[in-house]
């Protein structure tokens, strides 16, 4: 039995309509997929890693819209966080909440201190010596409301509020929870470039298996 093209599309409209729908709504909603392709989290998160992020982490939005509903929560000191960049509304940025508003932050030879007070800065990672730069050496400064204060794990290599100032708390678009898959793309290709097909067998071309569902704290 034969049916029209365009019977058929007309069904598969119905039926992935739904789906799509409901695809989105989630998406602008519930949780959203995000590809990190730098270092700037290292060693927490990888390059190549793919992570979901919390959208109802700190605010209830619209469906198929960024428009704000009623908040949950503000971000809170060590959440890792996905906010659109204060210098590129293009562009999404992941980083490490340091400050909430009214903390005092400040960096002392690459020392923490929140509120006047050394801090434990356990997800720190560090491979070069201080230098007299706001990198390693940030005058105090207080975060305003509506605003916080981030910073890369990779404090050598994150280009983050120690150089461009406060994030807005309004930007936010929600708290990364877990690594769903991971894989240095870049890597890969570079192999297969340099070796051939045979650069598919290289270890950078392998998913990284020990990564999948790692929680992100």
């Amino acid at each position: 039995m034969l049916q029209s093209a365009g019977r058929s599309a007309v069904e598969l409209v119905k039926t992935l309509g739904p789906a799509i729908l409901i695809a989105l709504v989630v998406r602008s909603t519930v949780v959203q997929a995000f590809w990190v392709p730098s270092g700037s989290m290292l060693p927490t998160i990888q390059i190549g890693d793919h992570i979901f992020v919390n959208k109802l982490a700190y605010t209830v939005r619209m469906p198929l819209t960024e428009t704000p509903i009623t908040e949950v929560q503000p971000p809170q000191r060590g959440d890792v966080v996905v906010f659109v960049s204060p210098r590129d509304p293009k562009t999404d940025l992941i980083k490490r909440v340091i400050g909430i508003p009214g903390d005092t932050i400040e960096i002392k030879k690459k020392k923490l201190y929140v509120n006047g007070e050394e801090v434990s800065d356990e997800h720190a990672h560090f491979e070069e010596p201080p230098i007299k730069t706001k990198r390693d050496f940030h005058p105090p400064v207080t975060v305003p409301e509506g605003k916080f204060f981030v910073m890369g794990d990779n404090r050598d290599r994150s280009y983050d509020s120690r150089f461009w100032g406060f994030a807005d708390i309004a930007d936010v678009k929600g708290r990364a929870t877990f690594v769903y898959w991971s894989r240095d793309s870049a890597s890969c290709w570079n192999q297969i470039r340099d070796n051939g097909i045979s650069g598919i067998a290289s270890a950078a071309c392998l998913p990284r298996w020990r990564r999948f569902g790692l929680y992100i704290h």
